[in-house]
């Protein structure tokens, strides 16, 4: 009886402990459905030349898994550029090219481009253009790399993979004469002929032969191959012509988040189409994420993390010592499952990655914090994913480099992510 009852108790605790590992391992499953990250610190490998990568505004990988980082030259400081002098001043370092291409690995393949490489380069004669330069980069499945810039008079060339010219999109704004004072732009949301202000984003529907660009507070498509105007629409759907020309009011952040209007607020800082076919824009003025079709039909919006200033006058720029950035959504890129259940979203201001429900936009966590050791950032302005799920990023202001994540939760299935 004595060895029965044992056997009893040890079989009644061994039934317990198996619950209370299920109870334990149900809550693990569900929260494996959000992606997880592990950062990998030796990606990407020193590079060569005593080159220095400076700001990356944007990135993306390509049809052969490889990434591409557009980085700002001009960006380099005095004390970082000692190998630059004619002598040296000192053993390293000197601006490394403007396209950067790399494998999963973290191997650099090749660099080329810089301030001046062709015409109409982005900031074309400026010396130290800031955020106003280099800004956009895309491959498509020809291997023919797109470049955008944010500066006036800026606008998008298209290169072959080694950095030939192939073809300059136009459209372009007049660019400040040398050595005179900018004036304010004026809002021009009807206006489908110039972009007076560069073009800081776009996309590819390669199906389509269609390019989307962001601009003041529209949409607007335009032939990939010709340039010609073909559509375009406001925040929630409207059309060009209900769009206002006046600059998007500041509201107090310290009472709530940023007014749900209508029209779009400035910046729009990314446009990306899921694999379903829905267009998304980053309205980084808003902290708010908007949904619509190709032909411009309002689907859904979500905020993120609507208690950080959007924009206003306590809204600080590249070396503001007075106020923070600004703004929640810098750029994004979709989940690695095959549904893209989720979307990431860089954050330069919160210096994290935020993990939404795509269809929801309800919060599922995220990813990193401001600081500069391996898996943290400072100012994140770029992310892109491969076909493994695995997601790189890059940053801006003093952060200069650019960082892997490894997806720990994933199935191993092959998705390639161009464009993101």
């Amino acid at each position: 009886m004595r060895i029965r009852k044992r056997c009893m108790d040890v079989f009644g605790s061994a039934v317990r402990f198996s619950c209370l590992l299920i109870l334990i391992a149900v809550p693990a499953l569900r929260a494996q459905n959000a992606p997880v990250y592990e950062v990998d610190p030796a990606w990407p490998k020193p590079l060569p030349n005593h080159w220095l990568m400076q700001g990356v505004p944007v990135m993306v990988t390509d049809k052969d898994d490889h990434i591409w980082v557009f980085n700002r030259p001009r960006d380099i400081n005095v004390d970082e550029s000692g190998a630059a002098t004619t002598p040296p001043r000192t053993d390293c370092c000197i601006a490394a090219p403007a396209v950067l291409e790399f494998d999963t690995a973290g191997n650099l393949l090749q660099g080329w481009g810089k301030p001046g490489y062709v015409p109409g380069w982005p900031a074309e004669g400026i010396e130290r253009p800031g955020a106003g330069a280099e800004h956009a980069i895309l491959v498509d499945r020809q291997g023919n790399v797109w470049l955008g810039g944010s500066s006036r008079g800026d606008s998008i060339q298209k290169f072959t993979g080694d950095g030939k010219f192939l073809w300059d999109f136009g459209h372009r704004g007049a660019r400040t004469p040398p050595g005179q004072q900018a004036q304010p732009l004026k809002q021009n949301n009807q206006d489908t002929d110039t972009f007076p202000g560069g073009i800081f984003f776009f996309d590819l529907d390669e199906d389509a032969h269609e390019l989307y660009i962001v601009d003041q507070k529209r949409v607007l498509v335009y032939d990939m191959d010709s340039g010609v105007y073909k559509r375009g629409w406001g925040g929630h759907g409207i059309p060009l012509s209900e769009i206002d020309n006046d600059p998007t009011p500041p509201y107090d952040w310290k009472s709530g988040p940023p007014p749900d209007q209508k029209q779009f607020a400035p910046a729009l800082h990314c446009v990306h189409i899921a694999t379903d076919g829905l267009v998304y824009i980053c309205e980084r003025g808003s902290d708010r994420i908007q949904v619509f079709t190709k032909q411009g039909v309002f689907v859904s919006s979500f905020f993120v993390h609507p208690s950080t200033p959007s924009r206003g006058p306590e809204c600080g720029g590249p070396g503001s010592t007075t106020f923070g950035m600004c703004g929640t959504i810098y750029n994004l890129t979709f989940s690695h499952d095959a549904q893209q259940k989720y979307v990431l979203l860089a954050d330069g201001t919160n210096d994290k990655i935020w993990v939404h429900d795509r269809k929801s936009g309800a919060l599922a966590g995220s990813i990193g914090d401001n600081g500069r050791m391996a898996g943290q950032f400072h100012w994140i302005d770029a992310i892109a994913m491969d076909s493994k799920g695995n997601i790189y990023t890059g940053e801006v202001d003093t952060g200069k480099r650019a960082q892997k994540f490894v997806l720990k939760n994933g199935d191993g299935k092959a998705r390639p992510h161009p464009h993101e």
